[in-house]
């Protein structure tokens, strides 16, 4: 069996050495630096023989090179040379020591911590933490400003194999059994990644020799993936960079715009919202007159099972309509019908108790004339999509309820 070499020997990214078995594009060899995809962590890329190696991943103990053409000339016995592509096995071993950063500042603020999960993607890195702390926005910057403080003081990084029972037995060793498949197998030695006096956590993934190599880290979001769960993403080096290049543009036009200085954003913010929360209230009670106005001007006719009030309402949807015609039904007649929209129409029917009539009645009626859909019960329904003009819907509705017109 051969195993990768790359986690113990994560900055060698060209070797010799020699084939051992070929089966189409697949190649496995008597060593190799390439990393093959688990853990978390993706594989290596680069070139075998002069090959580009599509994928690495492990099977039955053996580093298995899929090569991207399978019409290769690579023949068993063969000595051939390696190169793994630095830029993107930089990145990972980046992007892999900054997760246990952020594990480390998780330690320092999250209560009945937990590795749930863990992923290298493209541009952001996610770390699943168990953990029975609410992470809020105060915490989850917080937990950047931590990472990034690690970063800062140039923490050594480690790795050694030790005895299983050891490792087991340290309650400063987490185990991330999500993830790292191996750490739990029947092994007698564990491999475990230390940040002098940060972090230590078994890992088989490539790493940096000192926290400093990682660069920046930008916390970006926080999810819930599962219960119990809570998923923080980051992004780490460049694209970190380019995220708090994009937020500081951003920051500096909502400072312009609101007219304050950056230091006093926030409070500017609070103030606008202030501001708007007012209007829309002011709004919506202008838009409740408005209705009223519309309703009262409206007359009521007699029809079947006692007043009528059907009318169009301009400016308001079927949601405001619903909201407050039950109102009206009973106050000003036993059944309000009130239609409005642009281009498809809408039809609300609200009834008072003890009404013959039922709403969802009058609005199957209106929708087997019109299309459309909708339902309810007897004494609120309301249909939309209507193929009319909310002038087709109230004509029909008078004409097949009312008793007469009003004046």
């Amino acid at each position: 069996m051969t195993a990768s070499r790359a986690p113990a020997n994560p900055y060698t990214t060209r070797f010799e050495a020699v084939v051992r078995a070929v089966d189409g594009p697949e190649v496995v060899l008597d060593e190799t630096y390439f990393y093959p995809e688990g853990g978390g962590q993706p594989a290596d890329r680069g070139r075998l023989a002069g090959h580009p190696v599509e994928h690495v991943h492990e099977t039955d103990g053996e580093v298995v090179h899929v090569l991207a053409d399978d019409s290769h000339d690579v023949e068993p016995d063969a000595t051939v040379e390696g190169h793994v592509d630095f830029e993107f096995r930089r990145y990972c071993m980046r992007a892999h020591t900054a997760s246990h950063a952020l594990y480390g500042a998780g330690r320092r603020l999250l209560a009945d911590l937990g590795y749930g999960g863990f992923d290298i993607g493209e541009e952001k890195v996610r770390v699943d933490f168990e953990t029975t702390t609410e992470i809020d926005d105060d915490t989850l910057v917080e937990l950047e400003r931590l990472t990034n403080r690690a970063v800062w003081e140039s923490h050594e990084v480690t790795w050694e194999e030790i005895p299983q029972e050891e490792a087991m037995s340290r309650h400063d060793v987490a185990f991330n059994v999500a993830t790292e498949e191996g750490v739990m197998a029947e092994s007698e030695t564990v491999r475990v990644v230390e940040i002098d006096g940060w972090d230590a956590a078994a890992c088989g993934g490539t790493h940096v020799e000192n926290t400093k190599e990682i660069g920046p880290v930008a916390v970006l979001d926080r999810s819930n993936p599962g219960e119990g769960l809570t998923r923080v993403e980051f992004a780490v080096g460049e694209p970190a960079i380019e995220r708090r290049a994009d937020e500081r543009k951003a920051t500096l036009s909502a400072a312009e715009t609101l007219g304050v200085p950056v230091s006093d954003l926030d409070g500017g913010a609070s103030e606008v919202r202030a501001k708007v929360d007012a209007l829309e209230g002011e709004v919506a009670s202008l838009r409740d007159r408005l209705f009223d106005a519309e309703v009262a001007n409206a007359a009521t006719v007699a029809g079947e099972g006692g007043e009528w009030l059907v009318t169009d309402v301009e400016g308001f949807d079927a949601s405001d309509v619903g909201d407050r015609v039950r109102a009206v039904a009973g106050e000003r007649a036993d059944v309000v019908a009130l239609t409005g929209g642009e281009g498809r129409a809408f039809l609300v029917v609200a009834t008072a108790e003890g009404v013959d009539v039922g709403a969802g009645d009058v609005v199957d009626a209106v929708t087997e004339e019109f299309g459309g859909g909708g339902g309810g019960g007897s004494s609120f329904a309301q249909g939309g999509g209507l193929d009319a003009t909310p002038a087709d819907v109230t004509d029909f509705v008078r004409s097949r309820w009312l008793a007469e017109e009003a004046d």
